[in-house]
């Protein structure tokens, strides 16, 4: 039977000590770090993200806004409206809350961040210099925060066959950079891959974020292999991951319950991200120069 990857735990006592870092940079400055939620629309499931995000904000005594506008805003709004919060000095991270509506133009948004703020990493800026591993850059919270779990139980990166199955630019595509810069050998994968099963049998480490239900089972799982469900479903009034859960854990060496697993740490990455463009933006004030 598989260990469970608790986040639970994990993201208590990151919780603890961001908070104790915080309270310590606030003494010193004056300053709150404080994060901005910027969504359009009222869609129950991005209400319910942003009550879980607020909560987990004040626990740790950061600063919480939120932002909602209509979810007929156009993109020139939406774009004027993260040019306000890149101004704002009390605004230390900015996050624009997916999905947007599909009239909206994605990308201008995006584009629109102060890279500094952008604390999920979505900025091109900040993906390039994740991709060249050069410079300051914020990294996406949910690929972040799965890393960060497999550390803490001392999973081994450096020669493992690390397979990621999904592509996004929120999770898919910095998570298979983020095994890369680990010395794994990453295979991505997608939707349109043949003989998945035949590559996800391969990996050392197995990696699921395609928003789809038990799609990765027990026999596509290579036995003692370490898997990782960044997964978000509800099925049945449950909330269950990409993988399904009882005939992997038969076969893994070690895998992450949902919930439980990977959310919680994704959650304590992102006040993590907040500390960090707080501190950074001092710097930058301070100095005059961009970072």
């Amino acid at each position: 039977m598989a260990t469970l990857l608790d986040g639970r735990s994990l993201a208590r006592t990151l919780r603890e000590q961001l908070q104790a870092k915080a309270e310590a940079w606030s003494n010193r400055s004056g300053h709150i770090p404080t994060l901005a939620l910027l969504r359009a629309g009222a869609d129950e499931a991005l209400l319910s993200h942003a009550r879980s995000v607020r909560r987990t904000f004040e626990r740790a005594g950061f600063g919480f806004q939120e932002i909602e506008m209509p979810a007929e805003s156009t993109t020139e709004a939406l774009v004027e409206e993260v040019r306000r919060l890149n101004g704002e000095p009390g605004v230390h991270g900015i996050l624009i809350q997916e999905p947007l509506p599909a009239h909206v133009d994605h990308n201008a948004v995006v584009e629109a961040l102060n890279p500094l703020k952008d604390v999920d990493g979505v900025h091109p800026l900040n993906a390039g210099r994740l991709l060249q591993q050069r410079g300051r850059y914020h990294v996406s919270s949910t690929p972040l925060g799965g890393i960060t779990l497999l550390e803490r139980y001392g999973i081994t990166f450096q020669g493992a066959l690390a397979v990621v199955v999904g592509r996004s630019n929120i999770v898919g595509k910095p998570l298979a950079l983020l095994l890369l810069h680990r010395h794994a050998t990453v295979v991505l994968c997608h939707s349109r891959t043949k003989g998945l099963a035949e590559l996800t049998r391969q990996a050392d480490i197995l990696c699921v974020a395609v928003g789809r239900a038990g799609l990765i089972t027990g026999e596509m799982v290579k036995p003692g292999a370490t898997v990782v469900d960044f997964g978000i479903n509800v099925v049945d009034g449950h909330l269950v991951g990409d993988v399904a859960f009882d005939s992997v854990a038969e076969r893994a060496g070690a895998l992450t319950p949902v919930p439980g697993g990977t959310g919680p740490v994704t959650a304590a990455m992102l006040l993590r991200n907040t500390l960090q463009a707080a501190q950074w933006l001092a710097e930058q004030n301070n100095t005059g120069t961009a970072t």
